[in-house]
């Protein structure tokens, strides 16, 4: 008797799974055919960590405090810094950050007393290998200057 109970158990579970599947094939899709198409990004999403650009000055308003690379708790922020006149402020020479190990707390963009560091709109951002998610953001900032600057000047062109 178990056996015949057992096949008519399976029988019903199968009626019931097939239900669902005809159900769903009437309803609108959730999924999205990516890198075709994107669907928008929350406004509470946190990328990776980069330097934001001011535009009163045109790049980022880094002090070299220091305080970033004290509280974060991986410990995988380097930043360089050198006095260029003997009585005026550091300047940011190179700011190290390794994305392999980083946690995204998000403590080093809280501390920042000049709010210089933000969480990128980035999703996509990827290494084949651990060298490539050792990254200089002090390069990549000047990166996205110049991309900014062509960008401007090829708008001048076409207006």
């Amino acid at each position: 008797m178990g056996y015949f109970k057992d096949i008519f158990d399976g029988g019903l579970s199968l009626v019931e799974g097939m239900g669902v599947t005809v159900r769903r094939l009437f309803r609108p899709l959730v999924t999205v055919q990516y890198p075709r198409k994107k669907i928008p990004l929350s406004s509470a999403y946190r990328g990776h960590i980069e330097l934001k650009i001011f535009e009163e000055t045109g790049t980022h308003k880094c002090i070299v405090c220091l305080n970033c690379e004290k509280i974060c708790p991986s410990g995988v922020i380097k930043v360089r810094g050198e006095k260029l006149k003997e009585k005026g402020p550091k300047t940011l020479t190179g700011y190290a950050i390794d994305f392999s190990i980083c946690s995204l707390c998000g403590l080093c963009v809280e501390i920042c007393p000049t709010s210089t560091l933000q969480y990128s709109r980035e999703y996509e951002l990827v290494g084949e290998t651990r060298a490539d998610c050792q990254i200089d953001l002090l390069e990549r900032l000047s990166k996205q200057i110049e991309k900014k600057s062509e960008e401007k000047k090829t708008q001048g062109i076409a207006a």
